[in-house]
């Protein structure tokens, strides 16, 4: 059964990836589909989202695409056929924001050259 969610999951990525784009008008934000999570009873499908831009536009992106649920919902379910279409719920994903921050600190202590280079005991085990 975990099988089959892992592929829902996937196809419904692939498709809203497809649909969004043409579907709704951005105005200065660039929206991707990063993760997909849906209930086990496949009825309800959180839709984690990266926007670029600034705070507002990515605020406005996630109302412009709570506005234009139904209709999302409507072409998801033409293009992927399930017994029940599951309502989406839309989050922002603010993943690649905490990993660039993360990785500016450790540029700032000094550990981020430290952790790319091999440790000196891989040099003499190649050898």
């Amino acid at each position: 059964m975990k099988h089959r969610l892992d592929r829902v999951k996937e196809v419904i990525k692939r498709e809203l990836s497809e649909i969004i784009p043409r579907e709704i008008a951005f105005k200065a934000a660039l929206v991707t589909v990063q993760h997909v999570d849906i209930t086990p009873d496949l009825k309800q499908c959180h839709v984690f989202i990266s926007a670029i831009g600034t705070e507002g536009e990515k605020k406005a992106a996630l109302t412009a695409l709570e506005n234009h649920r139904t209709l999302l919902q409507h072409s998801l379910s033409k293009r992927v056929v399930l017994k029940y279409t599951p309502q989406l719920h839309f989050k922002l994903d603010t993943a690649i924001e905490r990993g660039t921050r993360v990785i500016e600190i450790l540029d700032k202590i000094g550990l981020l050259d430290e952790t790319l280079q091999p440790p000196p005991d891989a040099k003499k085990n190649e050898e």
